[in-house]
C-alpha cells in the first residue's frame, strides 16, 4: 500500500499534557492527514488539557483529578467533546472502538492498568511508560501475544533497537548496547554527590524530560528501568544487555548479532523521532526535525557506567536477575524516593539507599499474579514512606 493511501490512525494519548504527550501532539499536527486524535487524558493539568482538546477536537478527554472535572467539562461542552474523570475512566476510554493505537505516556505505575485494558481490547500500544514492563513484563508480554497486539517502543533507546531489528527477526541477537548520556553528574563520585540539590539534578545535558524521568536519569535509574524493559521487549537475558555511557547521545542504541555484526541507530537527541516512528510504523513519514551533521560531532565517545557511585543501575540488574516481583518493588520504592527528593525531604544519594532497603525488606514472590503486583506496590510504598 502506498503511504498516501493509508487510512488515518486514530490515537488515544494517555498523559497528553506531559513531555511525551505534548511532543506527540506536535507530530500529529505535522501529519494531520495521517493521524487523528481520538482521546486525550491528563492527571491534573486541566488548563493545558482544555487547550489541547479545543485544538485537536478529540472524541473524549479524561481529567483524572475529579476536582477539575467541572472546569474541563464546562469548557468542552460547547465543542461536543465528551469529558470523563477518575482513574477508572482511563481504563475505559482505551477500549473505545474507534481507537487504533494507544500511546501510554503516563509516568510510573499509573500506566499499568490502562495498558492492560488496552491490550485486552486489542489496541496496539505505543509504549512510553517503561514502568509497565518493569513492574509486570511477563504478564504484559503474555497478554500482548494472546491478543495479537503489537507493543511499539517509544523510548529512544528501545525505539533504536526496534529499528535495528527490522528485517532481522530471524537472526539471533548476541547482545544489545543501551546507550546512556551519563546524566548531569557523569564522572562524579559519591563524595561529590552528597549535597546535590534538585535544581542541579534537573539540569539534564541533552534531553528535555519531565521531573521524575530527569531525576531517574541523574541517578541512572532510568537506564536501569530500560534494562529491565529491554529484557521483555526483545526476549533477552540479563547477560545480553549492556549499558554504555555515550555523552553525546547521538547513537541511541546498538544491536550485535551472532556473526559479530553491529547495527546502530543514530540521530540528534529528539524524542519526536521515536514517537513518530512508533505511530507511523511500518512506514517512515517526513519530519521537519533538524538533521545530524557529522562535522558538528567530530568525536563520539564511550565509557563504562559507574555502578558503584550510581547504585540504582546495579539494583536494576539485581532485580532482573532475581525476577518475580522484585522489579515491582524497585519501581515502587523509587517512585516514592524520587518524589521525596523533589520535595526536599531526602538527599540525592538516599534515593538509592531507600530502593535497596525496600528490595531487602519487602516480601519476594517468585511467580506473581496481577493482584500480587498490586499488593507489592502498596506494601513497598508504605515501607518506603516509613524510611523518609
Amino acid at each position: 500500500m502506498e503511504k498516501s493511501q493509508i487510512t488515518k490512525k486514530k490515537i488515544a494519548i494517555l498523559g497528553s499534557t506531559g513531555s511525551i504527550g505534548t511532543q506527540a501532539l506536535e507530530v500529529i499536527e505535522e501529519h494531520s492527514d495521517k493521524f487523528q486524535v481520538e482521546v486525550l487524558t491528563a492527571n491534573t493539568n486541566a488548563e493545558l488539557l482544555i487547550k489541547q482538546a479545543i485544538k485537536f477536537n478529540p472524541n473524549a478527554v479524561v481529567i483524572v483529578d475529579e476536582s477539575k472535572f467541572d472546569e474541563v467539562s464546562e469548557k468542552l461542552w460547547e465543542h461536543d467533546i465528551k469529558t470523563f474523570t477518575g482513574k477508572e475512566a482511563l481504563t475505559q476510554v482505551v477500549e473505545m472502538k474507534d481507537v487504533n493505537i494507544v500511546l501510554t505516556a503516563l509516568v510510573g505505575y499509573a500506566g499499568l492498568l490502562p495498558t492492560i485494558h488496552a491490550i485486552k481490547a486489542k489496541k496496539n500500544i505505543a509504549l512510553a511508560n517503561k514502568e509497565t514492563l518493569v513492574v509486570a513484563g511477563e504478564l504484559i508480554t503474555k497478554l500482548a501475544a494472546e491478543n495479537g497486539v503489537a507493543i511499539l517502543p517509544v523510548d529512544s533507546e528501545h525505539g533504536a533497537i526496534f529499528q535495528c531489528l527490522i528485517g532481522e527477526f530471524q537472526n539471533k541477537i548476541e547482545k544489545i548496547y543501551l546507550t546512556a548520556s551519563g546524566g548531569p553528574f557523569r564522572g562524579k563520585k559519591k563524595e561529590e554527590l552528597k549535597n546535590i540539590t534538585k535544581e542541579q539534578a534537573l539540569k539534564h545535558p541533552n534531553w528535555n524530560m519531565g521531573d521524575k524521568i530527569t531525576i531517574d536519569s541523574a541517578t541512572l535509574m532510568n537506564k536501569g528501568l530500560e534494562v529491565i524493559e529491554a529484557k521483555w521487549l526483545f526476549n533477552l537475558s540479563p547477560g545480553q544487555i549492556e549499558v554504555i555511557v555515550h555523552p553525546q547521545s547521538i547513537i541511541h542504541s546498538i544491536v550485535q548479532f551472532e556473526d559479530g555484526s553491529m547495527k546502530a541507530q543514530m540521530g540528534l537527541p529528539d524524542m519526536k523521532h521515536p514517537i513518530q516512528y512508533a505511530l507511523s510504523f511500518p512506514y517512515r513519514f517526513p519530519s521537519k526535525s533538524p538533521r545530524f551533521n557529522f562535522m558538528d560531532y567530530p568525536q563520539l565517545t564511550f565509557e563504562q557506567p559507574d555502578k558503584e557511585t550510581f547504585l540504582n543501575l546495579s539494583l536494576a540488574y539485581d532485580a532482573l536477575e532475581k525476577g518475580g516481583n522484585m522489579a515491582c518493588i524497585l519501581n515502587a520504592a523509587n517512585e516514592i524516593a524520587v518524589e521525596a527528593f523533589l520535595n526536599d525531604n531526602i538527599k540525592f544519594l538516599e534515593i538509592a539507599e531507600i530502593n535497596k532497603r525496600c528490595m531487602e525488606k519487602i516480601t519476594f514472590i517468585k511467580t506473581p499474579t496481577y493482584e500480587d503486583y498490586v499488593s507489592t506496590d502498596a506494601e513497598t510504598r508504605k515501607f518506603a514512606l516509613s524510611l523518609i
